[in-house]
């Protein structure tokens, strides 16, 4: 920490003999450290406070180099609500400023509203969290915020992915990751800009929600994760933290986003992985009476994901997954050529695609790469849960299955839950799944509509 003086009521000090000053405040219990702070006068009080590093605890102190001697390259506070994760990302991208001058920093959370009301402007956020003297640039027309070393920082909103597409920088703070929308792009447009300087880094702070996207972040060779209780912050209202333990100890939510705890599946989800490790097959597949081919196809025709899933109805009256072949980056004409031909592959009489999206187009350019193709165009009524539950139910009971394993579509199906759905972007093979199956299972002798 380079040498500085600090000003204090008309006093001046080093910061070295600040520093030896605050070792010694450290090393005292909270009683005396409260008893000394309060015969103190404010402006000692504040550049006290100026000083992060006595002040982190627990997860929100910054990890050492490895074992083997490489720094982390993405640090990861994933902790409970009132932790104090916003304070110390904050705290970390104003030590990378003052270190770095003339660094590029990318600030990016689910909207550009949420990066300046909690990341910039906010009561932990970067402008706060300034120490004495030194004077912050919030200009929200080019949302930037300029430092006093001249280091820049750019909020972007997770929610545009292709913003990050382009842009370079030194270091990055995302917060609130579980809760991007199309979370996965953003951060990886993210990680292939941050290319600046000798060791680019990113902190992630983040109440932990079982999305695939934050799994694969944590799992990364050259992350580490830090993670605390909500009532590890010695700094919050006592009468808060009370509140918390009485109303939600226990409870499912308060061990998420009090207690910091990842879990594998979200609360009310239709489908959980023990279910569906319990319908997996991994033998020999039997003979088919039926096939259908569930296809959701994309909002746009700009190459959004489209679901095409192949399920089929065995003799042994069990109903079976057989296929995800979902594409993405095609335009109508490609994926109907993907549908079709999963249709031709597996013999399907039946192709079963949503109509919301497109309506008679979606017929239209499935019939444009085969004529003979039997389409069904089906309308979403009701709410994806409705429709998904008779079928998890199946599942449940023994009689759906999986037919191999499916990595893709089995999160979009553990983040289907009665509030709705809790995944990154749109479940595609979800929804392919569920309309190809519920055909399927639909009661004997119901008539069955085939176009010809």
């Amino acid at each position: 920490m380079t040498a500085q003086v600090l000003n204090i009521g008309g006093r001046r000090f080093s910061r070295p003999w600040a520093l030896r000053r605050l070792a010694t405040l450290k090393r005292l219990d909270r009683e005396a450290r409260l008893r000394i702070l309060a015969a103190l006068p404010p402006p000692a009080v504040r550049a006290l406070f100026d000083e992060w590093w006595w002040q982190a605890h627990g997860g929100q102190i910054e990890p050492p180099a490895g074992e083997d001697g490489r720094d982390w390259r993405i640090w990861a506070i994933v902790a409970g609500r009132g932790f104090g994760k916003t304070r110390a990302g904050a705290e970390w991208v104003w030590q990378r400023a003052r270190d770095h001058p003339g660094a590029r920093i990318a600030l990016v959370a689910a909207s550009l509203d949420e990066a300046a009301a909690v990341m910039i402007e906010g009561e932990s956020g970067l402008i706060e969290c300034a120490r004495g003297g030194e004077e912050p640039r919030w200009i929200a027309s080019k949302r930037t915020l300029i430092f006093p070393s001249g280091a820049r920082a750019f909020a972007y909103p997770a929610e545009k992915a292709d913003k990050l597409r382009g842009p370079q920088h030194h270091f990055a703070w995302c917060d609130e990751i579980a809760k991007w929308r199309s979370g996965g792009t953003a951060f990886d447009n993210l990680l292939m800009g941050l290319r600046l300087g000798a060791a680019p880094r990113t902190i992630v702070t983040t109440t932990p929600k079982p999305v695939a996207f934050l799994k694969r972040i944590l799992a990364l060779p050259r992350c580490v994760t830090t993670h605390g209780r909500s009532d590890e912050n010695p700094h919050s209202a006592e009468d808060f933290r009370g509140a918390m333990r009485e109303i939600y100890a226990g409870t499912r939510l308060g061990r998420q986003e009090l207690d910091g705890l990842m879990f594998d599946d979200p609360e009310g989800g239709l489908w959980t992985r023990g279910i569906l490790d319990g319908a997996r097959l991994m033998g020999a597949i039997p003979a088919m009476t039926r096939v259908v081919i569930g296809v959701d196809p994309p909002a746009s025709a700009t190459g959004d994901a489209c679901g095409i899933v192949v399920c089929g109805m065995g003799a042994d009256g069990i109903a079976y997954v057989l296929a995800d072949v979902t594409v993405a980056g095609l335009r109508p004409e490609g994926w109907a050529r993907r549908a079709a031909a999963a249709a031709a592959d597996w013999g399907a009489q039946l192709v079963v695609a949503e109509k919301n999206q497109g309506g008679d187009m979606v017929e239209s350019v499935l019939r444009g790469v085969d004529s003979a193709l039997p389409v069904r165009l089906v309308s979403a009524t009701s709410s994806k849960a409705a429709r998904a539950e008779p079928v998890a139910l199946r599942f449940e009971t023994g009689k759906a299955r999986l037919a191999g394993r499916f990595a893709a579509l089995e999160d979009e199906l553990c983040a289907i839950t009665y509030a709705g759905y809790e995944g990154e972007g749109s479940p595609d093979r979800a929804d392919a799944m569920v309309w190809a199956m519920s055909e399927l299972l639909k009661p004997a002798g119901m008539p069955r509509v085939r176009a010809l």
